[in-house]
């Protein structure tokens, strides 16, 4: 998946996400979690290092607990209750 259009404006020249949408932005903070969740692979189950691991592959503003939290509660990817397994919903 490539990243929107819409969010060029949000990527550095590495290719990754270097600031959040603003929080008025909803649909855009919507499709960078739509994005982010694109890069983990369907019924596979992550830990919380690997989850981090690859949300740092794809951003640096070094904020993966806050984009986890984000995906989690947009219903984008589910967790164990203790946080010890991380999987596509």
């Amino acid at each position: 998946m490539e990243i929107p259009i819409v969010l060029k404006g949000y990527v550095d020249e590495q290719g990754k996400f270097d600031k959040m949408p603003g929080k008025r932005q909803k649909k855009k903070v919507a499709l960078m979690l739509q994005y982010l969740a694109a890069q983990f692979i369907e019924d596979r189950q992550y830990t919380e290092k690997e989850v981090n691991e690859i949300l740092n592959k794809h951003h640096s503003f070094n904020d993966p607990a806050s984009l986890r939290r984000l995906m989690f509660g947009s219903k984008l990817i589910n967790r164990t209750l203790d946080g010890t397994a991380y999987w596509l919903v």
